[in-house]
């Protein structure tokens, strides 16, 4: 389940063309994170972006979110009559375990009060095409930034620790869950 490797070589494929369009475009050199974010846009810039004051449409490389968060945007996305989610995404199950007493007793009691949801996750994200870690599979903070960041991606995820990914100079955002939905409807080259 780790990065899917193709999505890598495509970026870093692209990466120099869409660097010097953007400089041609900005006419000056570029940060290294103006290079991640025009290397992400939907839709090639016609005219250089206002920060704070323009509206960007970027096409990221992964989605990540946690159990106590995914619930609504799988929901959401259900309902949005989509086959599966077009931007490779997992789902973190994590966040529904209480720390009280013990690793092992800590998961056991999880998986109990928190079934429903865990199998709920599971068969939505088997039927949408999206990677399901399991309660105990890790800390989706680790998780991510061990197997899915990567120097020049961009990821945007439902859990405020996200950024994380950053660590290995990746542009990773933190979103709600609608945000994440409509970056399954579409992506690059679909």
């Amino acid at each position: 389940m780790t990065m899917n490797f193709d999505v890598i070589q495509k970026l870093y494929e692209e990466l120099p063309s869409k660097i010097d369009a953007a400089r041609r475009l900005l006419n000056r050199p570029l940060t290294y994170t103006e290079k991640i974010l025009y290397s992400h846009l939907w839709n090639p810039a016609e005219k250089p972006y206002e920060r704070g004051g323009s509206y960007v449409e970027f096409a990221p490389d992964r989605v990540a979110m946690q159990d106590a968060t995914a619930q609504m945007a799988l929901l959401q996305f259900m309902i949005a009559g989509i086959p599966r989610v077009a931007v490779p995404t997992t789902v973190h199950c994590d966040h529904l375990i209480l720390a009280e007493s013990g690793a092992s007793a800590d998961l056991k009691n999880a998986l109990s009060l928190n079934k429903e949801v865990y199998d709920f996750l599971a068969s939505v994200s088997k039927k949408y095409g999206i990677g399901f870690w399991k309660p105990g599979a890790g800390i989706i903070h680790q998780v991510v930034l061990e197997n899915y960041a990567f120097p020049g991606g961009m990821m945007i995820g439902t859990d405020s620790h996200t950024p994380n990914a950053g660590g290995l100079g990746m542009i990773a955002i933190g979103v709600g869950g609608a945000d994440a939905v409509d970056s399954w409807r579409v992506c690059r080259g679909n």
